[in-house]
């Protein structure tokens, strides 16, 4: 069995300093991704200790974004070249491949642009998206257990966002978004997308959904404002990506949420599958 955890850390040093620590010692993870690192290599060291292999894509502006994978053996190789070449993909995907039970096993921590409607914020989030579209069957092809996790910053479903009603003309919730998700998710045949084109889907599976079910959540991001997190509005943005047959192997699905909102080190959740390999 493989543990593999992802959360954003939203600066590891502050989470750290918070928590993350003694969260981490007790929770046995195997692989870890981060988001948000805002931290360098060196300081991931320190934080985390001789015991963790690590490796981590800064962004290309400091103390934005960065991506980091840590675990307990060593990753066999990794890649952080992604999309077009004009495209500054930095501090937002990492992909490695780890051994495991004589097969590989291909990882990746990515951080999708929060984007912000009819601004070059949201222009780099479609570009985002489209190189993502364009190498999950790449991945399948180098292995077929393949995995992405991270902080996807959308919402694919209404189960997605307690309050999707006042959020489908904000970035994260719009059908233009959420229909990446469901070319991500859907069958090989061509269906109808939510927001109204037709094409064939990747056939990748959504493991927080299959494994919870048609309810709302379990949700993995609130904001730091109001009574978001003691009301439990939040967002399900922190995803398990799995190719088919690893999903196969899920045994184990959890959203490590705080018990309340002063023992949070991170707004968002860590989210913890087991994967029986």
């Amino acid at each position: 069995m493989v543990r593999i955890a992802t959360v954003n850390t939203n600066g590891v040093r502050a989470s750290f300093r918070k928590g993350m620590g003694e969260w981490l010692a007790a929770r046995d993870v195997d692989i870890l991704a981060m988001q948000e690192v805002r931290a360098s290599t060196e300081d991931l060291e320190q934080l985390l200790g001789p015991e963790w292999d690590i490796l981590h894509d800064a962004a290309t502006a400091k103390g934005r974004a960065g991506v980091a994978l840590a675990s307990r053996s060593k990753a066999s190789i990794h890649r952080v070249t992604f999309g077009a070449d004009d495209f500054d993909s930095a501090g937002r995907w990492l992909e490695a491949d780890y051994e495991v039970g004589g097969r590989v096993v291909t990882v990746v921590s990515t951080y999708v642009h929060t984007g912000e409607v009819d601004t070059p914020k949201q222009d780099e989030k479609w570009k985002f998206l489209d190189a993502m579209e364009a190498r999950m069957p790449e991945l399948v092809a180098h292995s077929p257990l393949a995995l992405i996790v991270g902080d996807l910053n959308v919402g694919h479903r209404e189960l997605d966002i307690r309050n999707w009603r006042g959020n489908r003309k904000n970035s994260g919730f719009l059908p233009r978004e959420r229909a990446y998700f469901d070319r991500f998710f859907g069958p090989a045949e061509p269906f109808e997308a939510v927001d109204g084109t037709v094409g064939p889907g990747l056939g990748w599976v959504d493991v927080g959904r299959r494994w919870a079910g048609e309810v709302d959540g379990p949700y993995t991001w609130w904001s730091q404002r109001g009574q978001a997190f003691d009301n439990d509005t939040g967002w399900r943005i922190d995803y398990h990506m799995a190719s088919p047959e690893l999903a196969a192997t899920v045994t184990n699905y959890a959203v490590d949420r705080a018990e309340a909102y002063d023992k949070r080190w991170s707004d968002h959740s860590p989210v913890v599958v087991d994967y029986s390999l």
